[in-house]
């Protein structure tokens, strides 16, 4: 056993302590934001830092420039803000809780109104509206923050005893409605697995580190790289979501294409289940049947409770670079990106977006000014309207990199990239501000100005097809009420097979919250039905949750849904874990 492996035992009791009353927390939380990737943090962020009623840290706001509002005003229409109810008119409406004595009276039980209000809903763009209006629908009846797999064991068992609806909650952060309570006549206790954000272990030599499955992304960098690894899943919610969260939706960070998307990150762990527990080996491969650890993957909390995760870690890089490049066209851009991993240079990360984004970005991200500057740059340089831009990414030894930029370089060369020092500037521009578009979402909402996404995953073949069905049924699906909606794509995942495609749309904001409930819930269902079509997903990063569980049969087929439900049902015999989710029960 090494040397960290014994220190990591040694302090495995007192490290919550510590870690929870450094007061610098909050400060490294926001340098992480900042600066893009966190090496300080070692704690989850204290739940009442965060906003109660929209995403992330309360001392954070993403500015958003007035020409690039304007540019969205420009596109749906002069725009009217919506009330937003307060936290104290909130909690007046939180009902009794239902659980029985057996359960409140445990110390690892909250029946606090304000934590069950934090914990009832998610990021989708429904429970913003159920935030502000504060329709909030169902309440978890109880939030249990276990400490340990046992905790997790005994939470489980007395569900079972006084039937009882079971809700995983990792990071509160899906776009999914995934820990959402349903509407029923039995209680329902939200598990919140905060406490367990540790590393336990660290198997230097076989690279593996084992965590709390609540430990949420600046803890899991912070506590590797002080024994100097990384883990490198970097996903847009990486402030706050967790590993458990990754795993149980399958997540894929920024850099997948270098570090690899969770499956290729998650080696094994504990399974709390209503069975009883599941170990899942973390064998490097094996060929002993299905792998128990892909079963697992995705099951969003119906299978079971994630404890511990052994997860595969490597060094930390010595060196990481950002860059910015513009392409003539869609074309040009996308046979860079094929021909890059399908030549397998080794770029961390790859992501393209079309004409219409790339001029959203740069109204956006900068001022008139800087605006023009670029422009005319650009231009100079033989861009016009249809330009494109490309970000790209190195990771590993200086050597390693300089060999991937020069042949990513010849290959742009090939293809009419222009990039120059605006590359450099561009590269840091975004790597500072990499995990704040989220932040987004409010700046627009005090604006009236509704902002969603949503995304998916096919072959070369389908891209430009599948990108231009999608954004056509999204700016058409308000055509009955005279409504515009502003829509752009970009590329955000590569693989030798084919890419994701990843779509923001702008919306007007309607004459009340359920007008505009209903707005979005017409556009949900036309992007939906675009990717529910034999040839791409239903979701490639964000998970099925209970807003893709209609569209799942498309992907999976009859048979493939019975498989699935029968898998689950055979650890879930009751149906209790979190009913509603991945499947439409």
């Amino acid at each position: 056993m090494s040397k960290v492996n014994s220190l990591l035992r040694k302090n495995s009791k007192t490290a919550s302590a510590t870690t929870a009353v450094n007061p610098t927390g909050n400060g490294n939380i926001e340098a992480s934001i900042d600066a893009g990737i966190n090496t300080t943090a070692t704690s989850n962020t204290p739940i009442e830092q965060t906003r109660w009623n929209g995403w992330g840290n309360v001392s954070i706001n993403k500015k958003v420039s007035k020409h690039g509002a304007k540019l969205i005003k420009a596109h749906i229409g002069k725009t009217k803000k919506l009330p937003s109810v307060s936290l104290e008119k909130v909690l007046k409406t939180v009902p009794k809780s239902r659980l029985p004595a057996a359960i409140t009276e445990l110390d690892m039980v909250s029946i606090d109104n304000e934590t069950r209000l934090r914990h009832a809903r998610g990021q989708s763009f429904a429970d913003w509206i159920a935030m502000h209006s504060g329709d909030f629908g169902v309440f978890p009846d109880g939030v249990a923050m276990p400490e340990n797999t046992s905790d997790v064991e005994t939470l489980l068992q007395l569900a079972s005893e006084h039937d009882l609806i079971v809700i995983p909650y990792g990071g509160g952060t899906s776009v999914a409605g995934h820990i959402n309570p349903p509407e029923t006549s039995r209680p329902v206790l939200t598990v919140a697995m905060s406490k367990m954000d540790q590393l336990i272990d660290l198997d230097i030599e076989s690279q593996l580190a084992t965590f709390g499955a609540g430990s949420q992304g600046p803890a899991v960098e912070g506590q590797l790289a002080k024994h100097g690894y990384r883990l490198g899943h970097y996903p847009q919610s990486w402030e706050l979501s967790t590993l458990g969260g990754w795993i149980a939706a399958r997540s894929s960070g920024q850099q997948s294409l270098g570090y690899g998307r969770i499956e290729q990150l998650f080696a094994g762990g504990t399974l709390v289940t209503p069975q009883g527990v599941m170990t899942i080996a973390d064998i490097p491969a094996s060929s002993a049947g299905p792998d128990l650890r892909e079963m697992m993957m995705g099951t969003e909390g119906r299978a079971g409770i994630f404890t511990e995760v052994k997860m595969r870690v490597q060094p930390q890089p010595e060196e990481e670079i950002f860059k910015v490049v513009f392409l003539p066209n869609w074309a040009a851009g996308k046979a860079v990106l094929q021909q890059a991993v399908q030549k397998n240079i080794h770029l961390s990360m790859l992501r393209l977006s079309n004409a219409d984004e790339t001029d959203a970005h740069l109204h956006l991200g900068t001022s008139p000014s800087k605006f023009l500057a670029i422009s005319t740059y650009l231009k100079a340089r033989g861009l016009d309207s249809q330009k494109v831009m490309l970000t790209y990414g190195v990771s590993g030894d200086k050597a390693q990199n300089k060999l991937a930029l020069t042949q990513f370089k010849q290959l742009l060369k090939q293809h009419g990239g222009v990039s120059g020092k605006l590359a450099d500037l561009m590269g840091k521009i975004w790597a500072h501000g990499r995990f704040k578009f989220p932040y987004l979402r409010g700046t627009l909402w005090e604006k009236g100005i509704m902002v969603d996404t949503f995304e998916t995953a096919t072959n070369w073949t389908h891209i430009d097809e599948q990108m231009q069905q999608m954004q056509e049924a999204v700016r058409t699906s308000l055509v009955d009420e005279g409504e515009e909606v502003m829509a752009f794509t970009h590329i955000s995942h590569v693989y030798k097979q084919g890419a994701s495609l990843y779509t923001t749309y702008f919306f007007r904001a309607g004459k009340d919250h359920a007008n505009t409930l209903a707005r979005w819930q017409k556009i949900k269902h036309a992007a939906s039905l675009s990717v529910a079509n034999g040839t791409a997903t239903i979701s490639h990063q964000h998970g099925v949750g209970r807003d893709h569980a209609p569209y799942l049969g498309a992907e999976k087929g009859e048979l493939g849904l019975q498989v699935t439900k029968d898998m689950l049902k055979s650890l879930d015999p009751e149906q209790r874990m979190n009913p509603g989710t991945l499947l439409a029960d």
